[in-house]
C-alpha cells in the first residue's frame, strides 16, 4: 500500500470520526447525568416462592415498565438470588418512576352488585346470602377531575373472574364524553371469559381491581362479545398513561419492596464530566511535556497520534453507544496510559538501533519489528483481563471494561500503524531526517 493510499485512509478516518462527534450524542450514565438506582428485594408469597424463574419474571416486567418511561441505556441486572437493581440515569421525576417500577399492578376483574342503604350496618351472613361464599365488602370511590372524592358507593366483591394475564393489548384513549381512559383487547380465551362473565351479568357491575384497589366498576348494559372494552374511572391522563405502562408490562410474579433508593443529581454528573475533563487535559499536557522532552520530535509525533486516539476511541464509543461512566473514563485514560507505554517501548528499540550504527530509517523500522512483539503481547494479557472483568463484573465494572478494551485496540493501531505512517512520511523529508530533533 502505498504513502498516498494510507494518507487517503487516514484522512478518511479523520473525516468519520469528526462525523460521528457531530451526529451520535455521548450516552452518560448514571452517575455523570444523575438519575436514580434502586435495588429491589422479591418476597415470597403464600403461593409463589421467590426462585430463578419468578427473578426473570420480575426482570422482565421491570424492562418493560423502564422502557414505557422512555430512559435510555438503563440497567436492570438480578443481584444474587432475591434481588434487582436499577439504574435509570436522566430520570427527571424519580418519584413517579419509582411508584411505577415498584407497583405490583395485579389486576383482577371482579363479579359485583351494587349494595343500596347503609352499607356498614350489614352482617356478615347477609353478605354471604346477596354475594356468596367469599363475598367481600368494600366501596367505590368516584373522584372529579382535581381528585376529589364525589362519591363513595358501597359494592359488594364476589368472585375474581379474569385476570391481567386475560389481556392482549391496552391503550390510552378518551370516551365519548372527552374523559381519559384505557382502550383494552383481550386474548382470544380472555375474551371469550369477558363474553361469558358479560353475558350472566347484564345489569350489574364488573368490579376492576389493580392492586386490590377499585379502579373502575361499569355497569354492564349488554353482553360484550368483541373482546374489546374500556376502562374507565376518575383518571388523569398522567394515571391512564401509567396504567397502560403497568397494563403491557403485565403484573410481577412476586411482590418486591425497595432496600436501597439512591438519587444522583445532574449538578453532582456535571461536576464529575468537568473534573474528568480537566483531569483529562491536564493528564494529556503533561504526557505531551514528557514525551516532546525526551523524544524531541518523535515525542511530538507521538503525541499527534494520542490526539487521534483520544477522538478515535470517543467516536467509536457513541458509534457503539457504550454508556459512558466514571469507570469508563477512567478506561479511556488507562487507554492513553498504554498508548503512550507502546510509543515508549518504540522508540527505545529504535535507539538501541540507532546507538547501534543502523540508519535512521533503518532503526525505525527494526524499532517498531522488535517492540510490536512486546506491545501486541502486553496489550493481549491486559485484554484478557478486561474481557474477565466484563464477564464476572455488574454495572459501572462492565463499562470500565468496554473502555478498557476499546481504548487497547485503538492505543495498538495508532502506535504500530498511525505513528508508523507519520514518521516515515515525514522522515523522507531530508532536513527533518538529518535534524538533531531525532537524533539524542
Amino acid at each position: 500500500m502505498t504513502n498516498k493510499i494510507r494518507f487517503f485512509l487516514w484522512l478518511l478516518s479523520i473525516a468519520a470520526i469528526v462525523l460521528v462527534l457531530q451526529k451520535v450524542p455521548v450516552n452518560l450514565g448514571l452517575d455523570l447525568q444523575g438519575g436514580m438506582r434502586l435495588v429491589l428485594e422479591a418476597e415470597d408469597t403464600p403461593t409463589v416462592k421467590v426462585d430463578e424463574n419468578a427473578m426473570l419474571g420480575v426482570v422482565s416486567v421491570i424492562r418493560n415498565r423502564v422502557d414505557g418511561l422512555g430512559v435510555s441505556e438503563p440497567l436492570i441486572a438480578i443481584k444474587g438470588k432475591r434481588q434487582v437493581v436499577v439504574e435509570l440515569p436522566g430520570i427527571k421525576d424519580p418519584k413517579h418512576a419509582l411508584a411505577l417500577i415498584g407497583d405490583t399492578a395485579l389486576m383482577e376483574f371482579i363479579e359485583a352488585e351494587w349494595l343500596p342503604g347503609n352499607a356498614p350496618n350489614i352482617s356478615t351472613q347477609d353478605l354471604q346470602i346477596i354475594g356468596g361464599e367469599g363475598a367481600k365488602l368494600s366501596t367505590y370511590i368516584i373522584r372529579d377531575n382535581n381528585g376529589n372524592i364525589t362519591k363513595e358507593l358501597p359494592i359488594i366483591l364476589k368472585k375474581s373472574v379474569m385476570t391481567g394475564s386475560d389481556l392482549k393489548w391496552a391503550g390510552p384513549s378518551v370516551d365519548q364524553y372527552g374523559k381519559s381512559v384505557v382502550s383494552i383487547e383481550f386474548t382470544p380465551e380472555g375474551a371469550r371469559k369477558f363474553a361469558d362473565v358479560t353475558a350472566r351479568n347484564v345489569g350489574k357491575p364488573l368490579a376492576i381491581l389493580l392492586d386490590g384497589n377499585i379502579i373502575s366498576a361499569p355497569n354492564i348494559s349488554e353482553p360484550i362479545l368483541g373482546g374489546k372494552a374500556q376502562i374507565s374511572g376518575s383518571f388523569t391522563v398522567q394515571e391512564v398513561q401509567d396504567l397502560v405502562i403497568k397494563l403491557k408490562a403485565g403484573s410481577l410474579p412476586v411482590p418486591v419492596k425497595i432496600l436501597e433508593k439512591k438519587e444522583v443529581g445532574p449538578t453532582l454528573g456535571k461536576d464529575s464530566i468537568n473534573k474528568s475533563i480537566i483531569a483529562g487535559i491536564i493528564g494529556y499536557i503533561l504526557v505531551a511535556i514528557f514525551m516532546i522532552l525526551f523524544y524531541r520530535y518523535l515525542g511530538f509525533v507521538a503525541v499527534i497520534a494520542l490526539l487521534f486516539y483520544l477522538f478515535l476511541n470517543i467516536a467509536v464509543l457513541n458509534l457503539f453507544h457504550v454508556t459512558l461512566t466514571l469507570p469508563g473514563i477512567a478506561g479511556i485514560i488507562l487507554g492513553l496510559g498504554m498508548a503512550v507505554d507502546a510509543n515508549i517501548l518504540i522508540y527505545a528499540r529504535y535507539l538501541e538501533e540507532l546507538r547501534s550504527g543502523n540508519t535512521v530509517m533503518n532503526s525505525l523500522e527494526n524499532g517498531f519489528k522488535r517492540a510490536s512483539v512486546t506491545i501486541i503481547d502486553s496489550n493481549v494479557t491486559t485484554l484478557i483481563t478486561a474481557i474477565v472483568l466484563f464477564w464476572f463484573g455488574t454495572g459501572s465494572i462492565k463499562g470500565f471494561a468496554v473502555t478498557l478494551s476499546i481504548g487497547i485496540v485503538l492505543s495498538m493501531i495508532t502506535a504500530l500503524y498511525l505513528t508508523k505512517f507519520l514518521l516515515f512520511a515525514t522522515l523522507n523529508m531530508r532536513a527533518i531526517r538529518e535534524s538533531s530533533l531525532i537524533r539524542f
